[in-house]
């Protein structure tokens, strides 16, 4: 989408693309070794030596997880920028913390006396760290995504929603409160947020209490004609936030370009600009700037859906000065259950969602029972020790891989592969990721070739703006996980491309290089079964 404020448009989807993996660009240098690269399929070999990459330097290691033989390796020990490969760490350092059965448990407690279905105080609901808080939980318990998430909304056209009510958790919670009895509080509603202290270093920034990814979804559809107002939707709909919209609907084939704007606390939201007539509907989200006082509002306001009254103002700050010191002996009134973390992961890879992925860090932290997020990384680090990982081969200040520091050689993600393959864990963890040609960020690529459905990886980007020359620096494109060979048997590879650039600022360059790291794994793949089968 482009509109006729070319350099607006530039800075908007350098800032956007940013938000997927995205760091300042500072690539790292690699030293020649012996790669093996003569014996690659030389397909591979010609994307690698394609005029589009005078100055990019190629990373690649393929192994036989069980054998341990090394297929294929270039520059298997030196730094690469990640991009969101790095999530491999992390969520895997939380998955083996909590457990991939363990469910977040938020509950609600009634604090003061009940007089009948009275109560006299507040009710305190004591957020846990949940990712979603139902709000993209299937029937059946699983979670679910899209294969371009509504968190990239802003950065990419296509992004979509998922069905289910953003509020879904908050409901039932209010509906529990009902059900115990309580018709009225006279009192206040308070998110208990003390579980971790947010992490400035870190963006997004991960909160105790997440509802909706804390964005507003704001969806675009065009008018009947040319000429008409665009119709808008929005959620979740909370006070005090209000969104407006004077988008206009244009000619089909005219540009679709709209513009969003909020007040200084991210209450009143503003949409302008236009969408084509005829097109698909157009996604874009806005920040939740306090998610513990939209998350008050928005139980307040589902208590009275449910039947119970509020007596406190429904807007304004979380009150966390009166909450209590403990919670022993307060009866507890409502409980949502979230589904288990391995659900959560599987989010956090197909989708690269950076919020869940730098709540990882901060959860590893909770789970030896600090409140700053980093205390998260020497339990990474405890776990990596013992997960057969060399930590020194990895550097990293956030869980999504978007921070400026971060780097992985091709040996250690290889290693973090290896180790899952070995759990009882293998083939859910395997499925949790993106699935070549099937779904998650690999769903469009290859997908009528030969490995489509038999490349199971995590991507990873790392772009910005080279103003110099107006194009797209790309420090890092990447791709890693297991290639199928047939008959139970994988490879786990890692391959990525550091120092590549686009020839303009149009994103779709930026889509023609990870399209290229995806056909590479396509290649290896194929190549890995027809040895299986030789």
């Amino acid at each position: 989408m482009r509109g006729k404020n070319s350099g607006s448009f530039r800075r908007r989807v350098v800032a956007g693309i940013t938000a997927l993996l995205l760091v300042p660009l500072t690539a790292g240098t690699a030293a020649s070794e012996d790669g093996g690269s003569e014996r690659l399929d030389p397909r591979i070999t010609q994307i690698m030596q394609k005029p589009d990459y005078p100055n990019a330097q190629w990373g690649l290691l393929q192994q036989d997880p069980d054998s341990g033989r090394v297929v294929h390796s270039q520059f298997a020990e030196q730094f690469f920028i990640p991009g969101s490969v790095a999530k491999l760490f992390g969520t895997s350092g939380a998955w083996n913390t909590l457990g991939g059965d363990h469910r977040f448990r938020t509950p609600v407690y009634a604090v003061g006396e009940r007089r009948g279905s009275t109560l006299d105080g507040d009710l305190d609901l004591v957020a846990q760290g949940d990712l979603t808080m139902g709000g993209r939980t299937r029937p059946d318990g699983t979670v679910d995504y899209t294969d371009l998430d509504h968190t990239y909304a802003n950065s990419f056209p296509g992004a979509t929603l998922t069905p289910e009510n953003p509020l879904a958790g908050i409901n039932q919670i209010a509906r529990q409160v009902r059900n115990s009895g309580i018709t009225r509080v006279d009192g206040n509603v308070i998110v208990d947020n003390r579980l971790f202290q947010p992490e400035p270093v870190f963006d997004p920034v991960p909160t105790p209490l997440i509802i909706n990814d804390n964005l507003i979804d704001l969806l675009t559809t065009p008018g009947a004609r040319p000429g008409a107002l665009a119709r808008l939707d929005w959620r979740p709909q909370v006070a005090p936030y209000r969104v407006t919209s004077t988008v206009r609907t244009v000619a089909a084939g005219e540009p679709t370009d709209i513009e969003v704007t909020t007040s200084e606390n991210g209450t009143r939201i503003q949409l302008s600009g236009t969408i084509a007539a005829g097109s698909e509907s157009a996604l874009k989200v806005s920040p939740i700037t306090d998610p513990a006082a939209f998350g008050r509002t928005a139980l307040i306001e589902a208590l009275g859906r449910a039947g119970v009254a509020v007596t406190a103002n429904p807007t304004g700050a979380n009150p966390v000065g009166q909450l209590p010191g403990s919670y022993r002996g307060r009866p507890r009134v409502a409980l949502f259950t979230s589904p288990p973390y391995a659900q959560y992961a599987k989010l956090i890879f197909k989708v690269s969602h950076n919020l869940g992925g730098n709540l990882a860090i901060c959860l590893m932290a909770v789970a030896k029972g600090s409140k700053d997020c980093m205390d998260g990384f020497p339990v990474l680090a405890d776990f990596l020790d013992r997960a057969g990982v060399d930590r020194k081969q990895v550097q990293l200040l956030d869980g999504r891989g978007g921070n400026p520091v971060d780097r992985t050689t091709p040996k250690a993600v290889v290693q973090m592969l290896t180790y899952w393959h070995r759990t009882p864990e293998a083939e859910v963890f395997r499925n949790a990721l993106p699935i070549l040609g099937v779904d998650g960020l690999l769903a469009d690529n290859c997908t009528d070739c030969p490995a489509r459905g038999k490349v199971f990886a995590k991507t990873g980007a790392a772009v910005g703006l080279d103003a110099l020359n107006n194009r797209l620096a790309v420090g890092a494109i990447t791709i890693a996980g297991y290639l199928d060979k047939g008959n139970g048997r994988f490879d786990v590879f890692f391959a990525g491309v550091n120092g590549a650039s686009t020839p303009t600022t149009d994103v779709n360059g930026v889509l023609d290089i990870a399209n290229d790291l995806a056909m590479i794994s396509a290649y290896l793949q194929e190549d890995a079964a027809a040895r299986r089968e030789d």
